[in-house]
């Protein structure tokens, strides 16, 4: 008995505890950066000095404490369909598999879409792009599995194109084998810089070379792209359409903390447990950050800022507390007045809207869904009434 309460008090020793808030009276009092204020403390008043000033600054900041660098050079890209046109869903669609390979300096990554389009369509359509960090089966191609994480049926009888890829393709989501893909392929010297890119990172990366594909698609309005995740991967679909203005509109799906979610509160998920746990996710300087929020230079409305003036979906789950859904609602505000510099008005009310009560009529959307941490159908039918606004 003796050896085995040793070996407890060992275990509690040698093992991180996290203490997670889920009280709001115990949110600690915070107070954000100031998103129009540069570094050296001139006020942007203006569309133009945002554009020329303050977001390539808040940009970087991110970069350097947070996602990393993101590489913009490689020798070429090429687009191969494994499947072209292939009738599916009784004739309501045609499934286009692609790959598109990046190559730089003599090695190559493959990422593999899998894209559907409305045979009915008249023109290019708009399209919602998924960055699956789900198994694949939830976006199968031959429809033999159906997931509503991905309900490529209901996307296509409301008129839009849907594709995925898998975050696999570009760095597997395992600490130990992350930088197998882009990495160590590609951007090796990405790995050796604190700032370098991680994971996530590369899945944001992936998502602007399956754009590439996009604008050589006659079937897809490449003006009308849509790029969505959930939990890590909404995570990424904000980096990305942060990074790439090419996306016209940006889902992120119960992301919580580095995604949406206001890191200063303190709620749910902290910086220390995500950089615990799930260490291969943003760069090494973030670590610095660990039980040190305030110190940070930026906080999520920031991300959420760089979006303008694009459309912006967030949501959360009524029992999905570790994402924090009112961190979540009040991000979204906070990123107001960036939006406001474009003659944006965000529409969202002052307080969270109730369970299942979306806000669809403005820039800004927002839900928090009864049920648990995932993307439902219910999550997509909200996404596409937002998207047929804009």
């Amino acid at each position: 008995m003796k050896r085995i309460a040793l070996f407890c008090v060992l275990l509690i020793t040698c093992c991180p505890v996290f203490a997670q808030n889920y009280d709001e009276a115990k949110v600690p009092h915070y107070t954000l950066p100031d998103v129009l204020k540069t570094s050296s403390g001139k006020v942007i008043r203006n569309e133009e000095k945002w554009e020329k000033l303050r977001r390539p600054e808040v940009l970087k900041l991110f970069e350097d404490h947070v996602y990393g660098q993101m590489p913009t050079d490689y020798d070429s890209i090429r687009y191969a369909l494994t499947e072209d046109d292939r009738p599916e869903m009784d004739g309501k669609a045609v499934l286009k598999q692609v790959g598109v390979t990046v190559f730089r300096k003599g090695n190559s990554v493959q990422i593999n879409v899998v894209l559907f389009v409305p045979t009915q369509a008249k023109k290019p359509v708009p399209v919602f792009l998924l960055i699956n960090n789900r198994g694949k089966e939830n976006t199968d191609p031959t429809r033999a599995k159906k997931s509503e994480f991905w309900p490529a049926e209901m996307l296509i009888d409301s008129g839009f194109a849907i594709a995925a890829f898998h975050v696999s393709d570009l760095a597997p989501d395992d600490k130990d084998t992350y930088a197998t893909g882009v990495l160590q392929k590609l951007y090796p010297e990405q790995l050796k810089k604190d700032n370098g890119m991680k994971a996530i990172g590369a899945w944001a990366w992936g998502a602007s070379r399956v754009m590439d594909y996009f604008e050589t698609d006659r079937d897809i309005d490449s003006k009308k792209v849509i790029v969505v995740g959930h939990s890590r991967g909404g995570k990424t679909s904000l980096w990305a359409a942060a990074q790439d203005r090419r996306f016209a509109a940006c889902v992120t799906n119960c992301s919580g903390n580095t995604g949406a979610a206001l890191a200063r509160r303190q709620f749910g998920e902290r910086i220390t447990r995500i950089n615990t746990t799930f260490p291969h996710w943003f760069n090494n300087n973030y670590k610095k950050y660990n039980d040190k929020e305030n110190a940070l230079p930026v906080d999520q409305h920031m991300l959420i800022a760089l979006v303008a003036p694009r459309p912006v979906y967030a949501t959360n789950a009524s029992k999905d507390l570790w994402a924090d859904p009112k961190g979540t609602f009040l991000a979204l505000k906070a990123a107001e007045p960036v939006y406001a510099l474009y003659n944006i008005k965000s529409g969202l009310p002052k307080d969270p809207p109730g369970i299942d009560k979306p806000v669809i009529g403005s820039h800004f959307g927002y839900h928090n869904r009864e049920g648990e941490h995932n993307m439902t159908a219910y999550d997509w039918g909200n996404f596409i009434r937002f998207a047929r606004k804009f």
